[in-house]
């Protein structure tokens, strides 16, 4: 297999977007929400981030090339990997805007970022040892259905809302995309279908003025990356370790789990990667994040299945990890948001989230779509959270208790959504499992999942959340979740009564 073919050129375009539009995330937030200046963002968070992002994607695009030596095949895709998104949103505003606004120094804010972005790391690091137990016991559909929840809402109808907003440019690049990818039509001259999508999402965002997006940026820079040591140390000593483990350990905990249920995804996709060292080097390159100066974690991406089938291998990867280098370490961000707007390239992002949520389908048994579709709607959940917090932002409501009797009042049951938003990557594996046991007629396995979660409510690692400043907030106090507790322990003791209960019909007394 050769460091780079045709498709990886249209993997490239996908996956590069991607990350740029993490990077643009990261520009804004840190910019405008938590006042940093140039010489912290672009002299310390950017260039950081450039050290994560390259060193996982040369060694993604490197273990792609090991296995397909080891295989004797030439189809291998590596794993695609980035910015982690999710994180990006919580340890802004769960960790570093709790400190900015406390303090009103930027740079606190940085220094508790920093220490959020290392213990995930270390999470994700030592995590690996266990998580191939994991991965051999869970079933299929309970960690494929977590991830479609995720695509079909977070980016496909995010990046479907957006190609309506703008049809001109997003229909008409959609119908390149489809036509390549689901009707198989290849362009003359082999012109690669992400670079004809890309090119003329581009111009017809020029010609009907969707672009530019925003203002240029006047000069460019060269900012290389510099070892913050020292400031870790003092970000360390300070004591945000201990005051924010309650956001530190579930969020790295779910970029473990997320990272393993992509894994999973590649596999059913023909690839499979071992997890120890995968996981390990995911959980490395966020360390170096920190180490670097980025308060913000890498992971495994999700998407295989997509960039697979554009016929990427190795060389989306590397090329993703050197472009995304050249962007952060000369201060051209702004210039390539001005110039390509993201809406020239959403089409093959969207199309990643519809072959993401029909791989949940086709990848696993027939009789176990049940929980596939179970297994969505906690994803499906969080995302319906999300834009109904932002409607409130928008017309200009406060968050707080009268929110919530108005929410309720409406049909909208508050208490309900924002508990079901708080760690639902892992209610959506543990009703997946128990219905994938159930429906195998394993009752008693299906109960263990339950009081799984009954544990995890109880810890306060899912369903634990409270009135924030602008916003729902996680609130992982242990005992803080004892409804929803109570609750997966009462379907346990159901689950587990069950074959006493009664007998399944057409197979023998179990």
């Amino acid at each position: 297999m050769r460091w780079f073919v045709r498709g990886d050129l249209d993997g490239f375009f996908g996956l590069a977007l991607d990350n740029l539009v993490q990077l643009l995330v990261i520009d804004a937030l840190c910019r405008y929400v938590l006042g940093f200046d140039d010489a912290l963002l672009l002299g310390r968070v950017l260039p950081a981030a450039a050290v994560s992002v390259l060193a996982g994607n040369l060694f993604y695009a490197w273990q792609a090339k090991k296995l397909a030596r080891e295989t004797g095949r030439d189809d291998i895709c590596a794993l695609p990997y980035g910015i982690n998104t999710p994180s990006v949103f919580a340890y802004v505003f769960l960790v570093m805007l709790p400190v900015k606004l406390a303090t009103g120094d930027p740079r606190a804010a940085w220094h508790a970022g920093l220490v959020a972005c290392l213990g995930s790391g270390l999470i994700e690091l030592f995590g690996s040892v266990g998580a191939d137990w994991l991965r051999r016991h869970v079933p299929r559909a309970a960690l494929l259905s977590t991830l479609a929840g995720i695509a079909l809402t977070f980016i496909s109808l995010g990046f479907l809302f957006r190609t309506f907003a703008t049809p001109i440019v997003g229909l008409a690049t959609f119908m390149v995309v489809s036509l390549v990818y689901f009707g198989r039509l290849r362009f003359r001259g082999n012109l690669p279908g992400g670079l004809v999508a890309v090119c003329l999402g581009t111009a017809l965002a020029w010609i009907f003025g969707v672009a530019p997006v925003g203002t240029a940026p006047a000069t460019l820079g060269l900012y290389l990356p510099v070892p913050v040591l020292g400031d870790l140390v003092e970000a360390l000593t300070g004591g945000y370790m201990w005051t924010y483990l309650g956001v530190i350990v579930p969020m790295g905990l779910f970029n473990l789990v997320g990272s393993l249920q992509n894994l999973e995804s590649a596999e059913a996709a023909g690839d499979r990667f071992p997890t120890m060292p995968s996981l390990a080097a995911n959980g490395f390159g966020t360390i170096l994040a920190a180490l670097f100066g980025s308060c913000f974690p890498t992971t495994i991406y999700i998407g295989h299945p997509g960039w697979k089938a554009l016929g990427a291998r190795a060389g989306y990867s590397w090329m993703n990890g050197v472009f995304l280098t050249i962007v952060c370490l000369t201060g051209s961000l702004g210039w390539i948001a001005w110039a390509v707007p993201v809406e020239a390239g959403m089409a093959i992002v969207l199309w990643i989230g519809i072959v993401i949520t029909a791989q949940a389908f086709s990848a696993t048994p027939r009789a176990h779509a049940p929980a596939v579709v179970i297994g969505l709607l906690p994803g499906v959940a969080a995302w319906g959270a999300m834009m109904v917090k932002a409607g409130v932002r928008a017309s200009g409501g406060t968050f707080g208790p009268d929110l919530g009797v108005a929410l309720t009042k409406a049909d909208v049951h508050a208490d309900g959504i924002f508990a079901l938003e708080q760690g639902f990557i892992f209610t959506a594996m543990l009703l997946a499992a128990t219905t994938v046991e159930i429906i195998e007629g394993r009752f008693r396995r299906g109960a263990a999942w339950l009081l799984a979660g009954a544990g995890l409510a109880a810890v306060g690692l899912i369903h634990g959340w409270g009135w924030g400043v602008g916003d729902t907030v996680l609130d992982s106090t242990p005992g803080v979740a004892m409804d929803a507790a109570f609750g997966y322990a009462a379907g346990a003791l159901v689950l587990f009564l069950a074959p006493w209960l009664g007998t399944r019909e057409g197979v023998a007394h179990e």
